[in-house]
């Protein structure tokens, strides 16, 4: 059997790597887990104090879930407890990627665990970084990010690249060094005859930076560049 190669995309396709493992764990702020549209709050349940993240706009009184138990909701915190942290980690439950958060002090808690996936188009959307949510295609620990249209063609070398993938290109790398992972994929193949550019990209990043605005923000606005 004949086997079918497109060796000019194989042999002419960009890539850019900053090797190792995505980062698996992140510290965030109370005033990120509003943005993702949640409230921290505070109860009293197993004999001790308890933590959770509830649906932003929580009341004294109300209730949410810990390890099975309802608890209700005697403070709906301003800041963290003292001598406290949280960090996420992106979790992989039966090939979903779950955002898994945590309070950390003398003793940790879990407060939230969620479908990664569906909080982040949430976040994204809410944000609005378009370009960034139209380009998610798979979610792990990594998320694979695609942008491309339909036609195809020979891949300039780095040298011939235009302004714009040079941008893009530019951008990515670093923002690719300031995580300490990533992988981005370029096959640039000019203009069609309407002026409009015709490439194929595709872009490995740490999900769980994701989740940071900042991240996003610069993520997105280097997709931008690839209209």
């Amino acid at each position: 059997m004949e086997i079918s190669v497109d060796k000019p995309m194989v042999l002419g396709t960009l890539v850019f790597e900053t090797l190792g493992a995505p980062e698996r764990e992140r510290e965030f702020k109370l005033k990120t887990l509003k943005k993702w549209g949640f409230d921290l709050v505070e109860g009293e349940g197993g004999g001790g104090r308890v933590y959770g993240c509830v649906a932003e706009g929580a009341q004294v009184g109300e209730h949410f879930e810990h390890e099975g138990e309802q608890i209700a909701i005697t403070q709906v915190l301003k800041e963290y407890p003292k001598n406290t942290k949280v960090y996420a980690h992106i979790e992989m439950i039966e090939g979903t990627a779950h955002l898994v958060v945590e309070i950390e002090g003398d003793e940790s808690q879990e407060i939230l665990k969620v479908p990664a996936g569906e909080l982040l188009l949430a976040f994204l959307k809410k944000h609005r970084f378009p370009h960034l949510a139209e380009a998610l295609r798979t979610l792990g620990s990594a998320t694979e990010l695609v942008r491309h249209d339909a036609e195809s063609g020979k891949p300039y070398p780095f040298s011939e690249l235009p302004p714009v993938p040079r941008r893009f290109l530019r951008e990515a790398k670093k923002i690719e060094k300031d995580m300490g992972f990533g992988r981005v994929a370029l096959a640039w193949f000019g203009e069609n005859k309407e002026g409009k550019p015709r490439y194929r990209m595709s872009w490995m990043v740490p999900s769980i930076a994701l989740f940071d605005e900042h991240v996003s923000q610069r993520i997105d606005k280097a997709l931008a560049e690839l209209k």
